[in-house]
């Protein structure tokens, strides 16, 4: 008979290979602008007679070339000098555009209590900042990212060794990168204009892009381009003034910002002249010619969003699926149109399930079609079917496509999200557990923990083979253990997952060990013989815990972040799982920690 090891030594068997796994994902720094340039643009696109110069779209650290034939982009580029240093600015006369009496103070900012205001407890603002700049989002957690949102939209103060304005920008731009362009305006909208450095200047313009929200930079213009050298701000001068009515300043405004340009009658041309139009701006109301564009730019996004106009889908394969998520929320697309974007937003972390339901029902009300073949249809079965059987395969239908047609790409995680709430309508009923893991999954990905924590008993009553999905995510999903996780359940699963699925075992071994959720040495053993422990020797699991140490929620969802910069949950190590799951459970973010571990369940 082996000896038992003791319980610290389970903890460190497999830390020096999450040592590695642990640097490469704390090295990795995205220097693209955000969501651009991730794809390569598309082929098929026609080419004009006679392609205009390229010209370089800069990133916010290394400039990345424009597709062959792309037209010059006045894209706000993000001029690489203001992320090269997260110093304070030298400090600058303020310009007295309001009074005192109504002037707010920026000594904390932030629109949520969220995590409160020593989220980020003492930590150095410049190491926080350089993890923001360089974290490769989207990340692979949807409630990782919800829990980041939270951290970033905290009202906190700044920390030490980088001034407010800075602090202010680098927590906006981290969050449009994860496609929270309705986050980013909230936290910039907080600040007065007058407070604005250069490298918020430039921020704001990339959120008001992000929104869609064209008259959005019109606060920002005439300040950016004194203060930022980004190019966007001579053409949203010229349309800030035709939206204001002054026609004669804004054809000479946009006459200058022209000449500036290589490409006078191009894309980027075209549409700051229809949005000139809109306030009938005479010559400016023209059409827009997609002809020839090869790359989606922050401008051409933001303009056509605003102006309502269809962006080609072949150009959305060009950006990272943080634009999509934008285009999700931009208010001037049509539902209908938008039903998919939503669908990838809400698999991101940026719509919730109450969001998306909204959407259809949106989408529905503008077609006035509710029949059972339309999405808005096939959503009001899973909620107000005639039967079970009804709402149970109208959902079936969100999760796996079944019933939509050849050809249908279904997202299924984000179709449990879709379905959360009808999921929790259903009554725990051993008729149903064909279905019960999809039911308990989709709860999960709302949030609905305790709704979902009442089909224990169903679990309990199937077969160990049958049941171990639905099982492993109540194991770390619910408030308290509700299922059998004996050594000999977890044994029956581990035989079973060893060979077809071991990813998701190590996980789910990590994941109950970080939740503290493995007492017994029969239990722990598992941990030796599948090689599942902490990550305590690399430097990001060291700053991990000594967040949690520090009791820094914030900082502790920063670098819990950094570690889900994966491409999948294949790619996660089993140690720097179980650390996470551990530092959120030790600041108080348990019920995070245990929807993370109930996604990872899920989506393997």
């Amino acid at each position: 008979m082996k000896p038992r090891p003791s319980k610290k030594a389970f903890f460190a068997l497999t830390a020096g290979v999450a040592s590695l796994a642990a640097v490469a994902a704390f090295a990795q720094e995205s220097l693209l602008p955000p969501g651009f340039g991730n794809q390569p643009p598309p082929a098929n696109r026609p080419q004009p007679a006679a392609p205009a110069p390229a010209q370089p779209a800069a990133g916010p650290t290394q400039a990345t070339p424009a597709a062959p034939g792309a037209s010059p982009a006045p894209t706000l580029t993000l001029d690489p000098a203001i992320f090269a240093s997260a110093e304070p600015d030298a400090p600058v006369a303020p310009v007295e555009e309001l009074p005192p009496s109504a002037r707010r103070s920026i000594d904390a900012v932030g629109p949520l209590a969220g995590l409160g205001p020593n989220a980020w407890g003492m930590a150095d603002g410049r190491f926080l900042s350089t993890l923001m700049r360089r974290l490769d989002a989207p990340i692979v957690s949807r409630w990782a990212s919800i829990t980041l949102r939270r951290a970033l939209l905290t009202r906190v103060g700044t920390p030490d060794h980088v001034s407010a304005p800075d602090w202010i920008a680098e927590r906006a731009w981290l969050l449009l990168r994860m496609g929270e362009a309705d986050g980013a305006r909230m936290l910039i909208e907080g600040v007065d204009v007058d407070r604005f450095n250069a490298k918020l200047y430039a921020v704001a313009g990339q959120s008001a892009l992000a929104g869609a929200d064209a008259a959005g930079l019109c606060a920002l213009a005439d300040g950016g381009a004194i203060r930022s050298r980004e190019a966007v701000w001579p053409m949203a001068r010229a349309i800030c003034a035709a939206l204001s009515g002054d026609t004669a300043i804004a054809d000479v405004l946009m006459d200058q910002a022209r000449r500036r340009t290589r490409d006078p009658q191009g894309i980027d041309v075209q549409l700051a002249e229809r949005m000139m139009g809109v306030n009938g701006a005479g010559r400016r109301s023209i059409s827009v010619e997609w002809t020839g564009v090869n790359q989606l730019t922050a401008w051409r996004f933001g303009m056509a969003s605003a102006l309502g106009l269809t962006i080609p889908a072949d150009l959305y394969r060009t950006v990272g699926p943080q634009v999509v998520a934008w285009s999700a929320r931009a208010p001037m697309i049509p539902p209908a149109e938008r039903l998919d974007a939503a669908m990838m937003a809400a698999r991101l972390g940026v719509f919730s399930n109450s969001a998306l339901v909204d959407l259809y029902a949106q989408a529905a009300d503008e077609s006035g079609d509710f029949s059972s073949d339309t999405p808005a249809g096939r959503l009001r079965l899973c909620y107000a079917g005639d039967d079970v059987g009804a709402r149970l395969s109208a959902m079936r239908g969100f999760w796996s496509g079944e019933g939509q047609g050849d050809g249908k790409q279904v997202d299924r995680y984000a179709g449990l999200i879709l379905t959360a709430r009808a999921a929790a309508r259903i009554a725990p009923d051993s008729d149903h557990v064909s279905d019960v893991a999809g039911l308990i999954g989709s709860m999960m990905s709302a949030g609905l923990d305790r709704k979902a924590a009442a089909w224990a008993p169903v679990v309990a009553g199937m077969s160990a083979g049958k049941g171990d999905d639905a099982w492993a995510i109540l194991a770390v999903g619910t408030p308290r253990t509700v299922v059998d996780l004996s050594a000999d359940r977890l044994s029956a699963v581990a035989d079973s997952w060893s060979e077809e699925n071991p990813q998701k075992l190590r996980l789910l071994l990590a994941a109950l060990a970080g939740l503290d959720r493995l007492q017994t040495e029969e239990q722990m053993r598992l941990l030796q013989e599948y090689q599942v422990g902490f990550d305590n020797r690399s430097n990001w699991g060291r700053l991990l815990l000594q967040a949690a140490d520090r009791k820094e929620p914030a900082t502790v969802a920063l670098l819990v972040a950094v570690g889900m910069q994966k491409t999948g949950w294949s790619g996660l190590s089993s140690a720097m799982f179980a650390t996470m799951i551990r530092a959120l459970h030790d600041v108080g973010l348990d019920g995070e920690a245990r929807m993370i571990a109930a996604e990872a369940m899920t989506r393997l």
